[in-house]
């Protein structure tokens, strides 16, 4: 499997996380039995670091699909190289990061660890499309 198809892989992982963070967090504030049960009612208002955890996730998931289909394109392809191996490296990290920044409220760095995962999309799709 080639580092790209591994980082993807990483990425998932980092997905799953972010489903589990925000439904940890909510434990937190609504207690198990909340949880665990039907939901009829409306619980709680949500806590400010849930809503982050919350909106980091959909965040993620706006762009989770076209690096999925970038690599496995660059994939079938055989357009991997230098660039596609940065700009999985660079996603895979900077979503990472941008984790904690969000769930912490940190408003500049938050947005350059997005845009960075941005560059990171635009390196695999340039070595994608470029003219072989």
């Amino acid at each position: 499997m080639t580092i790209e198809l591994t980082l993807l892989a990483w990425t998932l992982v980092l997905a799953l996380v972010q489903v589990l963070l925000p439904a940890m967090w909510r434990n937190r504030e609504t207690g198990i039995d909340y949880n665990t049960g039907p939901r009829d009612e409306p619980g709680p208002p949500v806590g400010i670091v849930t809503g982050r955890l919350q909106r980091a996730q959909a965040n993620l998931f706006e762009t989770l699909p076209v690096f999925a289909a970038v690599v496995l394109i660059a994939h079938i392809a055989g357009r991997e190289g230098a660039l596609t191996l940065w700009g999985a490296g660079l996603y895979l990290a900077a979503r990472i990061v941008y984790v904690p920044l969000y769930a912490m409220g940190v408003p500049y760095l938050r947005s350059l660890a997005w845009s960075v995962s941005l560059l990171g999309l635009v390196l695999i799709l340039f070595a994608v499309l470029a003219p072989a």
